[in-house]
Formats: C-alpha cells, structure tokens, sequence
C-alpha cells in the first residue's frame, strides 16, 4: 500500500468517523485510486446488520440508486451515510465494497442498529402518578432507544413533577441489556421528587399605592401555606398597643391592629395551594404590573425578587416594587381620521382630559372591547378592513401625557369568495344560508361574528373549534373569506322511563337533526339515513304495555322555499289510555287523543334580527269512553282547535353552554270564544256538552340571561310566568291546559295538555293546587311564577361529551284562582347539580334540591330530593 493510498484512505477515514460512521472500500481492491477519484456505475446494493427494517426502505433513504454514476470517494456516498444518520436508529454505519469489475462497483451497507425498549420500571413514585406519567411519556415497546428519547423522557418526567409543586426532583435513567431479546434494552427509571416546595412567606418592599395583602391577592397561583398561630407573641401585641387608642376609646384604630396582628398569624388555604410553579409565579408577577398599569403607573417595576431557602420543604419571596410615578391623560389628537369626526371617535374612546393613565382601557376601546363598541370595530364593521390605529405619546409632562391617535383607514375591502373548509355531511348551502358576508358586501367583522353564532346554532359543528381565516387582498381591494368547521354529531336518541298512572312509562325516541328529505327515496344516500339538509324529523313512542300507548311525529323545515329564513313545521300525534282490556270487550275503558299542528316561524329584521315570530294552528280530538280519570265527564268528545304566536328573541352565543346572551318569549294560546257567538245557557250544561269546544287563552313569558362572571364561570337568571283565561265565567277555566308545577318537569304522559313545570327541592307537582286541598288529586294551576338563579361551570366543553357543574337557586308557586296570586307567596329552594351533553341522547341532568317550605298534607314533599332531567325539561 503506497503512501498516497494510505493518506486518502486517512483522511477519508477521518471524514466519516467525523460522521460516526465508516466508508470502507476494501484494501484488497487495488484499482481505486483515492488521489484521483474515479467514476463508477453502482451494480448492486446489499444491506447487512439489520432485523426491523426493511432494505428496500433503507436503500431508498440512501439516495443511492443502482445504475447511478457516482464518484468514490465522492459526495454521495457521504450523503447517504448523513441521510442515514437522521433516522436516528443506528449506532454505527459502515459502506464498503464487495466487488468491482471494471467501471461497476457493488456497495454493501452494514448497520449497527440502536437497541430497542422491551420494557422499563420507575422507582420513587405512587402508583397513582406513574399511571400519570405513562401518559406523559408515551414509552411503548419497541421504541428506538436515542439519546432524544432519554433526555425528553426525562424533562417530561421533571416537567410533571415541578408542576406539582416538586421544583427539585431529580430524574435518573438507566439501561440494561435485555437477555431474552435480541438487541434490547430494559430502561430503570429512578425519580427522587424531594420536598415539594411551598412558600411560606411573601414580603413586599416599595409599595404604597396597594398594601401587601392586596398584592398577595393579585398571586392567584402563588399563595403562603396556612398558618394557624392567633396567639403567637400576643403578649407583645398587647403591651405594644398605643396607650391613646385604649384612652380614646378608637375602635377603628384598634381594629386596625388587630386585623395586622391576625393577618401574619391566621392565614387559611382551603381553594388553593401554597406550591412554588416557578411559571405560575412568572405570571403572577406580571399580574401586579397589569394591576399599576390601570391605575397610571405606567412605570412601574419589579426591581427584583429573591427566592430563598426558608427550611426544607419552604421557601421565601422577597419582592422590591418601584411604582414609579402616577400618571394621567392630558390632551389626545387624532391624526388620519376622514370618516368619521374626532368628536366621535373621542365619544367611543371615553377617556377625557384628567382621567388616570388607564392603558388597559385605551388598548379595550381602541382594538377590542367586549363591553361595547371600540375604535376597531366601528371601522371594520365598515368595511375598512386594512385600517390600523397607532396610539403615540408625543408628551409627558410631569404627571401628564399627550397622546397622538395615527389611522391609517386604507381602502374598503369588497368581500370577493366566501368559502366553507370542514363539512363532510352537511351540504354547502345549508351552511352558506347562515353565512351574512356576502360576496360584494362590504367586509364587516360584526357579521363575521354573528355568522360564527348563527352557525353554533345549528348545533351540526363543534361551538369551540369555529374558525374564520380572512384573506385579504391589498393589491384589488378584496378580501377572501374562509369558514371552518368541525362536524360532530347531532342526532340524539331518548331512551327512558318514568312514572304516570302508576305505572312505568318506556320512551323510545329519535331526533335526526340534519335530516335530508329529498334525498329519502336515494337508496345510495341512506347512511344510515339521508342527512345534509338541516332539516329535523323527530319520531317518538311511549309506553307502559296495554294501557297506555302514545306516537307523535314531527318534522321542521328550518328555510322554507330555500331562500328566507322562515320555518314551517308539522306534527301528528295519537294517544290511548285503557283498562288494559281487548278493544272487543264491552267492558272496555279508554281515552283516545288524535292531534294535528302546523307552524310558521319567521326572522325578524325588526327591533332586531334576534327577534322571531312563530304562529301555530293545532287541533286535537278527545274521545272517552266511560272513562272515569283526569276529566270531569266520561264520554263522548271533546276538541281542542287553537292558534298561538310567540314572539321571541335569542341572542345567547352558543346552544349548549352559553356565557353570554339571553332568551325571552311571549307566548299567546288561544281558542275561538265559541260560547260569545251562541245564545246558550252554559250553567245548566253538562260538562261534556260545556267542553265539547274547549275555549281558554293562555299567556306565557320566560326570560334566560347569561353572564359571563369569571373565565368560563356563568351566572343564569330565568323568571317563567304562566295565565289560563277565560271567556265565560258560566263555563269557568277550562280543566284543560292547566300547570302542573313542582319536580324534574318529566311526566310518564299527560292526556289533557297540562305543562308540567319543574321546581327542584319538592316531589313532583306538588306544588300545584289540588282538590281537596292538601291532597295528591292535583287539578292543575291557573297561574304561576317561577324564579331562578344558576351559576355553572364547566368540567368539559368538548362537544362530544359536554359537561358542568352548577349551583341553584329557585323559588315558585301556583294558584287556582287569579284573585289568589301572590308573586311573593313562593316556595323556597336551593342545590347542586351536573349536566352531561352527549351528541346521541342530548343533556341528560342529575340535581338535588333542599325545599325549604312544607307542602300541607304532603309531609314528605320538601326537604332534600333528587331529580334527573332529560333534555331542557328542569329549566
């Protein structure tokens, strides 16, 4: 071997230890000459050394390729090995020649693969945690063991624990060949968690515009642990206490001591922990900026903050505040601004000469403000699409600034494409219906907001994952609009079982939310049946065996004619209740109802578009047959034909867990006054010939607000009120549509249309007049009221299965007679309850209520009871 043989292969020796790998061309191969590098056809590609991977796989991620002309030495073959390398799977790499003849050179690749996981073990942890952290480090068998994977492992594993509250722990792992597999590896995972680390005591230096109560306050994830010691030192708090406050007889003063005494030995944690989160702490500090930052002092620093060792399981913060000066707005200049006056625009920003140096609110009524209108919106609502805002402070003078307000109003932006990105069932159309930006309009982030709403609506899409990309385009003055959406199931089937009669009652419903009408007769579109079309068709049976049987069917069509938002449904409906004997037996007892409805509903532009009008026409036929329950004749017939209009608004921001918005109806049902056309003498009448007609008007309003308080947490307010009327006092109130209140608000069946209204804390319908009074033969209520507060807050808000908790308050009564009605006259109620959505059987409900006033007669009608909900029966 010559020494320009040996120095070439050296240095390409060094090159590829360089790479930690081998190119190896074989000394016995004399006709390459590594001075001068020579051309070669590569004939052939062996892979040795591995087990796992496929060497099809493993040539193609070389690069190299038979038939390829390459040069050795040469940049390809160091490119494969790098290429290789990446994968991360091998420990070392070797290419070497097996055989040249002529200008074909036949390439062996031998690899050194990295050992694989068999299986690992942890040591220093509970059971409870490890569960946890399997979940975190998502180690599986078979895993390549890399560097990558040991260091990741570990910050996972640290990650874990700090935000715990363990700052300290320390991760150690280590590997051990696994003898009962071939190339793997046995990782022993050692974790010493320490002492959690908690603070024990928070000081404050510097500040005088808060105390350091109120600054601990704003550490909501940084708090001091308990302490309980009332009496440490109190010898020296009474002896230190000035002699003038006891002489002066000061009780202010001497509550003022007293409460710092209690303040630095009584601290109590119960909400929240005292653990150390070295990031939670990071924003915390930022939260005491944001607090000076509102009240002017816009200057304000933490000049440093020291975290020491107090003992073993504690630490101490010290914290240097230097609050800077206070300061205040002077005059503000709006430069740019040719739509709209200053004048205006200074009455959206309302902030006036002298008015402390809020940045928070200058920032909320120039860009965003969710408490009204700001500068941004009343420009982009505008179409001014490519405006931008720039506050400037051109002056500060002693405790003043001056701001410059620059606009750059730019072009209005013309809606160009509006398109849909995340619908597979639901058709286009059905979406593009509910979309207000239009091509052509006038680019408006109002409407953009409202169609978001408009869409959660529909309930067809996950309300927490819409999604709108506007895309502007400078250039022409357009501005693409891309909607995007998550479909998630809307169907719902009602399984369940309730009491009526004494007897279980079994439902079995289904509501196809999304239904397809014109596609029924596509045999190609029932998957399992026709969707896409935002139509609802709702089938539900009930019943308890042979005594009672009860079918009703409905179906909406959301967009009547395709083009207006104006709604029609229709509904049928049959029910029988029997003795259970065969129809042929004359001894045979029964009540059928048939029934037919036909609804409008229509969009309202005004007040607003929240409003919406809907008119129904209803008919039901009653036929006894020497039936002696629930009327007050038992047989013949009986009809019911009424129209009824309700107007409505709905403004809440999404069905299933609204935080902001409200509900409120106006509902009137009514029969023609039959008995004002005929000249009859009603008092003397049976009953059946007196219902024969049934005539009322009924009067409902219900309202529902929602107030976002903190985060997702939500205040509910919801007042109901119900009116049955007459016309002819010789007829009296109809026994008919009367309210049943008290309870869950389920009901096994109800044959002579009463609302059953829920009130939590009581059995059911006990709170409703009865006769005689104090027993369980309810006759219904004429009139009621009922109120409610609810605050809620969300364990889950995924759209698969959406879940709160909450906490109520309510309160109601109803009453047989108007000239009764005491709207202060109210049975009392408080409790907790869940709520869980689920797309397939809608909100299923579990409360339990304490009702604080006795039901006479009904011992056992109040105090604590539970109550399972269906759908919106308890609200």
């Amino acid at each position: 071997m010559n020494q320009k043989y040996i120095f070439s292969f050296i240095t390409l020796l060094f090159i590829s230890l360089s790479l930690k790998a081998q190119i190896n061309l074989g000394d016995d191969l004399s006709q390459i000459n590594y001075s001068n590098p020579k051309e070669y056809e590569i004939g052939g590609i062996t892979i040795t050394g591995i087990q796992y991977i496929e060497n099809n796989v493993l040539i193609e991620l070389t690069g190299l390729t038979v038939g390829d002309k390459i040069k050795i030495p040469g940049d390809k073959i160091t490119r494969a090995i790098e290429n290789l390398w990446k994968q991360e799977l091998f420990e070392d790499i070797t290419i070497s020649a097996s055989k040249i003849q002529g200008d074909i050179i036949f390439l062996n690749i031998n690899l050194k693969e990295l050992p694989r996981l068999s299986k690992y073990s942890t040591t220093g942890i509970k059971k409870s945690e490890l569960d946890n952290i399997r979940k975190e480090i998502k180690l599986t068998k078979g895993d390549v063991v890399t560097s990558n994977l040991i260091i990741r492992t570990k910050n996972t594993i640290k990650q874990y624990f700090t935000d715990k509250g363990y700052t300290n722990t320390e991760v150690n792992i280590r590997q051990k060949k696994d003898t009962t597999t071939a190339n793997s590896v046995i990782l022993f995972i050692d974790v010493n968690k320490k002492n959690k680390i908690k603070v024990h005591n928070i000081t404050f230096y510097g500040n005088t515009e808060f105390s350091d109560t109120k600054l601990k306050h704003l550490l909501k994830n940084t708090k001091e642990k308990s302490t309980f010691k009332p009496f440490y030192n109190i010898d020296s708090f009474i002896i230190n206490i000035p002699v003038n406050i006891i002489s002066e007889h000061n009780p202010v003063s001497l509550a003022h001591q007293l409460n710092n005494y209690l303040r630095k030995r009584v601290v109590l944690r119960i909400f929240k922990s005292s653990k150390l989160i070295k990031e939670d702490y990071k924003d915390d500090k930022l939260k005491i900026i944001e607090k000076y930052n509102e009240l002017g002092y816009r200057d304000i620093k933490i000049e440093k903050d020291t975290i020491y060792k107090y003992n073993n399981k504690t630490v101490n913060i010290d914290i240097t505040i230097n609050e800077g000066n206070k300061y205040y707005f002077r005059n503000i200049t709006w430069l740019g601004n040719t739509k709209y006056l200053s004048e205006e625009l200074n009455s959206i920003l309302k902030i006036k000469k002298g008015n402390i140096y809020n940045k928070k609110i200058l920032d909320a009524n120039l860009y965003m403000n969710l408490e009204g209108r700001d500068i941004s919106s009343l420009y982009m609502d505008d179409g001014y699409l490519f405006f931008n805002i720039d506050p400037v402070e051109v002056m500060v003078k002693n405790d003043s600034i001056d701001l410059e307000i620059r606009i750059h109003e730019g072009k209005q932006a013309i809606i160009n494409k509006v398109s849909i990105k995340g619908n597979v069932k639901t058709n286009d159309n059905v979406i593009m219906r509910e979309i207000r930006t239009k091509p052509g309009d006038l680019f408006s982030r109002s409407d953009i907001i409202r169609t978001q709403r408009e869409l959660a609506q529909l309930r067809y899409f996950d309300a927490e994952k819409l999604a709108v990309n506007p895309k502007p385009n400078p250039s022409d003055g357009t501005v693409d609009i891309e909607y995007v959406v998550e479909e998630t199931s809307s169907d719902q089937i009602e399984l369940s079982g309730g009491w009526g009669a004494g007897r279980v009652i079994g439902t079995l419903g289904l509501s196809f939310n999304n239904f397809a009408l014109k596609d029924f007769f596509k045999a190609n579109a029932w998957r399992p049946i026709p969707t896409g079309n935002g139509q609802k068709l709702t089938i539900r049976a009930q019943s308890n065996g042979l005594y009672y049987q009860s079918y009703n069917a409905s179906f909406v069509e959301p967009w009547l004619g395709g083009k207006k938002p104006n709604s029609f449904s229709v509904s049928v409906y049959n029910s029988t209740q029997s003795n259970g004997l065969k129809k042929t037996d004359p001894d045979r007892q029964f009540i059928k109802i048939n029934g037919i409805s036909f609804g409008l509903g229509k969009r309202l532009k005004w007040p607003d578009d929240y409003f919406t009008l809907y008119q129904n026409i209803s008919f039901q036929n009653y036929e006894l047959n020497n039936y002696y329950s629930t009327f007050s004749f038992n047989e013949g017939h009986s009809n019911n034909f009424s129209y009824s209009v309700s107007l409505a608004r709905n403004s809440i921001d999404a069905p299933i867990y609204p935080r902001t918005g409200s509900e409120i109806s106006l509902t009137l049902q009514m029969t023609p006054p039959y008995s004002l056309f005929q000249d009859k003498d009603y008092s003397t009448m049976s009953n059946q010939e007196k219902y024969k007609w049934i005539e009322y008007h009924k009067w409902k309003f219900n309202t529902s607000l929602f107030t976002k308080l903190i985060g997702n947490l939500v205040l509910n307010t919801r007042t109901k009120f119900g009116f049955l009327g007459l016309y002819n006092r010789n007829i009296g109130i109809s026994p008919f549509e009367r309210f049943y209140l008290g309870g869950d608000g389920l009901s096994g069946f109800s044959l002579d249309g009463r609302e059953i209204i829920a009130l939590r804390g009581y059995s059911n319908s006990s709170l409703t007049p009865s006769n005689p009074i104090g027993t369980s033969n309810y006759i219904g209520g004429t009139i009621y009221n009922k109120y409610t507060v609810e605050i809620r807050y969300p364990i889950s808000l995924n759209p698969m299965a959406t879940i709160y908790v909450l906490g109520f308050a309510e309160a109601g009564n109803a009453w047989l007679k108007f000239n009764k009605f005491n709207p202060f006259d109210i049975k009392k109620s408080v409790g907790i309850g869940v709520r869980i959505f689920l797309p397939m059987f809608g909100q299923l409900g579990l409360d339990w209520g304490y009702g604080f006033d006795d039901i006479p007669g009904n011992p056992s009608a109040n105090k604590g009871q539970f109550h399972f909900s269906i759908g919106q029966s308890i609200e």
